[in-house]
């Protein structure tokens, strides 16, 4: 036999696509030729296999061979081939059984010494190895794990490549090798469940971060330094329920290809909560980086809260970028060898002072900053996106005495309940919660009233509102009808909605 066979996944953003490996070694000069458009370091393949064959104790062909990755005119990069190259090779030098390798998925990186790394992406990867039939799938012991999280997958766990020889009925010493693993992207550490009750006063804020949660809709918070703009936000995540079972897959998904997924804990069930610096890039935060590009903190977010605290101080790229996932739930990421998708609908959460030194309260008076400075702080937050953002609030300077609020378990359980009454309206349809719900079919269902948008239509006359703003406030009055337990908004609703998007300002 000069031919050997086997498979393995390449990952184009979230999207798995299985690839045949195929090994043909020809009596020539020995050479080692990789084709089917493999990057950089998937290229550097050739020397890492051969190093970990000869160590593990295996028998190198000295022919021409010529592996390709197929379909071929898909961009392939990452190391995660290393172990799918080696066995199509060995197949194909009669060193391994190849009824035994037919139909089986291989992903792993190999070191020089023989030992099988893991690699990130796996869980993705092997989701769409079972999706296309082939249950049975090879991985690094360090990713078994995650792998096995997979319905229906049949994992094996290995440590070297000699270990995956002697499965193939190779006769070689399989050594004791320590399990390799994986370096992960340092994330941020697990957030318990914050109290809202730890939030002293602030109540029209409580009351916008429960319809915010309520109905998945974006945020703006605004006041002076110490009124709980950051408490607020980190205690939104414990308010929304867990994920279900389709949502925990695709965000743990996401992680493993960022590399911040710890697979000891199962699926991530929680919706998760990403708080970038300021100082962040836009590649940090809507992903990126050469040839396929990696998820970033909006992406990371998915199904939970992207909160960016003095939002202004944020650059306007980072800030402009955010306008697609915004509107559609998802980032495309263009490179020149394609374009990768990633899922981002979270909810955004922006914090921002009144002013460059936060002193603008009331009259203002002892406010440093000029009406330049002013205009230009605030500037950065450009009405395409501010037009996007559901609910603004304004936070006064808390005071001594002020009101406990309710624990978050409590406001948690009217939320779950609103979570309900939009499900079983949305039942049928491709969304979710009220925010993703489209204007047009939320009219149909006001019913015969008019005077219900009378209010929107003479904020729509008056230039307060656009056309997106008029469908955003609709969903808003949407969720204020789903907390108080009624099957449709009347117009006291779509005031109150009016309200909290303006801040009160021309309404």
């Amino acid at each position: 036999m000069v031919l050997g066979r086997t498979l393995a996944v390449a990952l184009v953003g979230l999207t798995g696509h299985v690839v045949e490996v195929e090994a043909h070694l020809a009596p020539s000069l020995p050479a080692f030729t990789l084709v089917g458009l493999p990057d950089a370091s998937l290229a550097e393949a050739r020397d890492r296999v051969r190093a970990a064959v000869t160590s593990s104790g295996l028998p190198w062909p000295n022919r021409r061979i010529t592996v390709n990755l197929s379909p071929a005119t898909l961009a392939k990069s990452g190391s995660s081939f290393d172990l799918a190259i080696a066995v199509a090779t060995l197949v194909g030098a009669e060193v391994l059984d190849a009824a035994a390798a037919v139909g089986v998925v291989h992903i792993g990186e190999l070191g020089l010494d023989g030992r099988v790394r893991p690699v990130r992406g796996v869980l993705p990867a092997v989701a769409a190895a079972v999706a296309a039939g082939h249950p049975r799938v090879v991985v690094p012991h360090a990713n078994a794990a995650e792998a096995a999280l997979v319905p229906g997958a049949r994992v094996a766990g290995v440590g070297s490549l000699a270990e995956v020889a002697a499965r193939y009925g190779a006769e070689v010493d399989v050594p004791e090798l320590a399990d390799a693993t994986l370096e992960a992207v340092p994330a941020a550490p697990p957030r318990g469940v914050l109290d809202l009750a730890d939030v002293v006063g602030q109540s029209d804020a409580r009351e916008c971060l429960e319809v915010a949660a309520a109905g998945g809709h974006h945020l703006l918070m605004v006041g002076p330094p110490g009124t709980g703009k950051t408490m607020l936000a980190a205690r939104l995540p414990g308010l929304l329920p867990d994920l279900d079972e389709a949502d925990a897959v695709e965000v743990t998904a996401v992680h493993s290809v960022a590399g911040t997924f710890d697979p000891g804990g199962g699926l991530l069930r929680r919706p998760p909560f990403e708080d970038p610096h300021h100082t962040a890039t836009p590649a940090s935060v809507v992903g990126g980086g050469s040839g396929t590009p990696r998820p970033g903190a909006a992406s990371r977010a998915h199904r939970g809260v992207l909160f960016l605290d003095e939002a202004p101080e944020f650059s306007t790229a980072v800030l402009q970028t955010l306008r697609q996932p915004l509107e559609h739930g998802e980032l495309v990421l263009h490179r020149a060898q394609g374009a990768a998708r990633y899922p981002a609908r979270f909810q955004l959460v922006l914090a921002a002072n009144p002013c460059p030194c936060g002193k603008a309260v009331g009259k203002g008076l002892e406010c440093t900053c000029r009406s330049e400075q002013r205009r230009r702080y605030f500037g950065k937050l450009s009405g395409p996106l501010l037009d996007r953002v559901d609910l603004q609030v304004e936070l006064q300077p808390a005071r001594a005495g002020g009101a406990e609020g309710e624990p978050t378990a409590v406001v948690a359980g009217r939320v779950s309940a609103a979570r309900g009454a939009a499900r079983e309206r949305l039942a049928g349809t491709p969304w979710r919660t009220g925010a993703e719900a489209p204007g047009g079919w939320l009219r149909e269902r006001l019913g015969a009233d008019a005077s219900l948008l009378g209010d929107l239509d003479r904020a729509l006359d008056r230039g307060t509102l656009s056309m997106r703003g008029v469908d955003r406030v609709l969903r808003v009055a949407w969720t204020l009808a789903d907390l108080d337990g009624r099957a449709a908004p009347g117009r006291s609703d779509v005031g109150r909605a009016l309200l909290l998007r303006t801040r009160g300002h021309g309404a």
